[in-house]
């Protein structure tokens, strides 16, 4: 039978070495970590997952709660978790899906030794979650930025960067009245944090820039029309949209060119949203990308070098930028 000794000896390094490729828990150089996993690969190393475990008091294994709670968008969750299941793969780590939304499903998969850490997304502004990893004391990370002190390591996306970078991309265009078309109302009523940082960066703007600003709730379905043509019926003077609510996008902007064209006006729109489905929304000023898979990577990255360092990290978000055809200003 093959064993650990037996890739330390093909690889050129250590046992330690081969036992921290595999584990992630040290900083190991590209070129001998693609030694040992081709020593790996080519003796078919296989170790015991239990001994493993037993002998090392490690799991290899993450927690990952990504509850899909009404109104999320299915196509980025799967987009960050693709990118935490593939980057903790190439960090040696497995990944143990917990699908419910609740503090129970943590507390049981750390108290009984099935995690080395844990990834939570879904992450509301004031979430009840929180004092229970701050309680069990697992190397942990929020994909999402709650409000006030942050007693958990966050990882996510600008977003109230986003709603500043928006409006003033859309001030730039000419406009004067702004609306934000966002998520669906069961995740502004949850007080999700993307969906209040968004708002609040949005509105923060457009009262620094001087404008007119105000939020709408959408559902992410055709029904989002009729959100449009109440917008444009009680404010007839808004004519710069942000919009971020993926499923959505493409009802919100048919809607919005045809009623340009009754008015004989022009509306701009800037979409927050993943870049693949903006490329499918024709006629838009601008759009914002949301980096979904970047984010999962940043998140596992951080979680794996929290649990090789146990140097607890702070709070990472990836910065927002515009990318997109520019339309013709008013």
């Amino acid at each position: 039978m093959v064993t650990i000794a037996d890739v330390a000896q093909a690889a050129g390094v250590s046992i330690s070495t081969v036992s921290y490729v595999m584990s992630g828990k040290r900083s190991i150089s590209q070129e001998t970590r693609d030694r040992v996993e081709s020593a790996i690969s080519t003796l078919g190393f296989s170790p015991h997952a239990g001994a493993r475990s037993l002998a090392s008091r490690s799991t290899n294994v993450i927690g990952l709660q990504a509850p899909l709670r009404t109104g999320v968008d299915v196509h980025v969750i799967m987009q960050i978790v693709t990118g935490i299941v593939t980057q903790a793969r190439k960090r040696g780590y497995d990944i143990l899906l917990l699908a419910s939304d609740d503090s129970k499903a943590l507390d049981r998969a750390a108290r009984g030794s099935m995690v080395d850490a844990l990834l939570v997304m879904d992450v509301e502004s004031d979430d009840p979650r929180i004092d229970t990893l701050v309680g069990l004391r697992h190397p942990s990370v929020l994909i999402g930025l709650p409000a006030g002190r942050q007693t958990i390591a966050c990882v996510d996306f600008d977003f109230e960067a986003a709603g500043w970078l928006a409006v003033d991309r859309l001030v730039g265009l000419g406009h004067r009245r702004l609306a934000l078309i966002g998520s669906p109302p069961e995740v502004m009523k949850r007080h999700t944090s993307y969906a209040d940082r968004l708002a609040r960066g949005f509105l923060a703007a457009c009262e620094s820039a001087g404008v007119v600003g105000s939020v709408h709730p959408c559902p992410s379905s055709p029904k989002a029309v009729g959100v449009v043509d109440a917008v444009a019926a009680d404010d007839p003077g808004i004519t710069g949209f942000l919009v971020h609510n993926e499923a959505a996008l493409p009802h919100v902007a048919a809607r919005l060119g045809d009623i340009g064209a009754d008015r004989g006006e022009e509306f701009s729109i800037v979409a927050l949203c993943p870049e693949d489905v903006a490329r499918a929304v024709p006629g838009l000023a601008d759009s914002i990308a949301v980096p979904a898979e970047a984010i999962g990577i940043a998140a596992t990255d951080m979680l794996c070098e929290y649990l090789a360092t146990d140097a607890r990290p702070g709070v990472l978000l990836l910065p927002p930028s515009l990318a997109g055809a520019t339309a013709p200003s008013r």
